[in-house]
């Protein structure tokens, strides 16, 4: 059963959607039962992804590269994939104390959040939740990046500050039941949560971001070397 299902995601290729467990089911004269364990032991294996309420798929490769101080756009680029984003709300709050220490602001101060879910090449890739310091983009509307606008490029062409360097956390959970919606993905799904702030060339900080970003899609290169002996 497995590698009739192998068989059949090469030759559909890559993102392909593949025949129903009722159609592999008859076709392979087998119980869905029997069709259920194998696509099971075929998503463990990373040969096919299931996508909730949307069947599932012929796995994708998801190249892998390094964390740099990339836009989404940029990072998405270059891993061949073609990047675009959707709105989903935007909103002001005053700054925490949490929220103000992240952002080197003062309590109380102004800050715009701006949420929205990250595609590449037409799928869903990340829900993301932006923080900017209201003193850093005074006008800025959130509605502004809806449909694929860079922030990075809007801050730098309309602010003049270019992001250089930030630190991120990353670290491993499972999808929502309410993410899992967003993401097209089931939930308990692995995920990576990306944590940045990020600073411009003056070492201000222009962004504080809460990221989910799917596990499946998204791979990390990481380098290694040897440590030196004392």
């Amino acid at each position: 059963m497995q590698t009739v299902v192998e068989r059949l995601c090469r030759t559909l290729g890559p993102g392909a959607l593949l025949p129903g467990e009722r159609e592999l089911a008859e076709t392979c004269a087998v119980s869905r039962s029997t069709v259920r364990l194998a696509l099971a032991e075929l998503t463990s294996r990373r040969v096919v992804e299931r996508r909730h309420g949307a069947g599932t798929y012929a796995r994708r490769t998801a190249p892998a590269q390094p964390l740099d101080a990339l836009s989404f756009r940029d990072d998405m680029a270059r891993r061949g994939l073609r990047p675009d984003s959707r709105l989903l709300w935007c909103d002001e709050i005053r700054a925490d104390a949490e929220l103000a220490a992240v952002l080197a602001l003062e309590p109380g101060a102004e800050v715009l959040r701006v949420a929205r879910l990250r595609l590449a090449d037409d799928e869903p890739m990340a829900r993301e939740l932006l923080h900017v310091p209201r003193s850093i983009a005074p006008d800025l509307d959130g509605r502004e990046l809806d449909d694929g606008v860079s922030w990075y490029d809007l801050l730098a062409a309309r602010h003049g500050r270019r992001v250089v360097d930030g630190t991120q956390g990353v670290e491993p959970v499972l999808v929502t039941e309410e993410d899992s919606v967003l993401l097209g993905v089931a939930a308990g799904s692995p995920a990576w949560r990306f944590v940045r702030t990020s600073r411009d060339e003056d070492g201000v900080v222009v962004e504080w971001v809460d990221a989910l970003v799917r596990a499946d899609r998204y791979l990390i290169e990481v380098p290694i070397t040897r440590p030196r002996s004392p």
